[in-house]
Parts: structure tokens; sequence; C-alpha cells
């Protein structure tokens, strides 16, 4: 019988996590950073980007990285998902 994965991806991988929330929390990108990088110690400075919502309302931020596992990926989402300032994680 063939042992099954628990993910398609082949790890270490480039993976990009991205959070949404308000765009009147005073520094949510660095809010982001700061939870990601828990996870991931050799965070890149240029590893975020962000983009406001067209009607300027929200703000979502997009952090790229090199992912070592599965695990690191579900902390990292639990992460973000916890926090009562991110509206969603993607």
């Amino acid at each position: 019988m063939k042992q099954e994965r628990d993910t398609l991806l082949e790890f270490p991988c480039q993976f990009s996590v991205k959070a949404m929330g308000l765009a009147s929390h005073p520094d949510f990108e660095a809010l982001i950073t700061e939870i990601v990088a828990t996870h991931v110690p050799d965070l890149p400075g240029d590893a975020c980007r962000s983009r406001a919502s067209s009607n300027g309302k929200y703000l979502s931020v997009t952090v790229t990285f090199q992912a070592t596992s599965k695990a690191q990926l579900d902390a990292i989402y639990y992460a973000l998902t916890d926090h009562d300032d991110v509206v969603m994680s993607l």
C-alpha cells in the first residue's frame, strides 16, 4: 500500500502567505512580518509587500519565504488566523 503524503509541496520551496486586515491598523505590515518571522528565522528584509484595497479600507500583506515543512506552514497559518487584527489569511 502506498503511503499518502500530507501535502503536494516538496520542501524546501518558495512559498507566499497573505494576510488581510484593516488599513487603519497603525503598522499592519510590521505585525504580519513579526508573526511570520517567529516561524521563519532567516526571513529576508524584502520578503514583504503590501497593497491597499480599492476603497482603502483593507490592507493585504504578502510574505514570501523559503518554507521548510508543512508543520512550519501550519504554524504560520494558525498564528496569523489566531491574531485579532488579521481578518483573513490565504
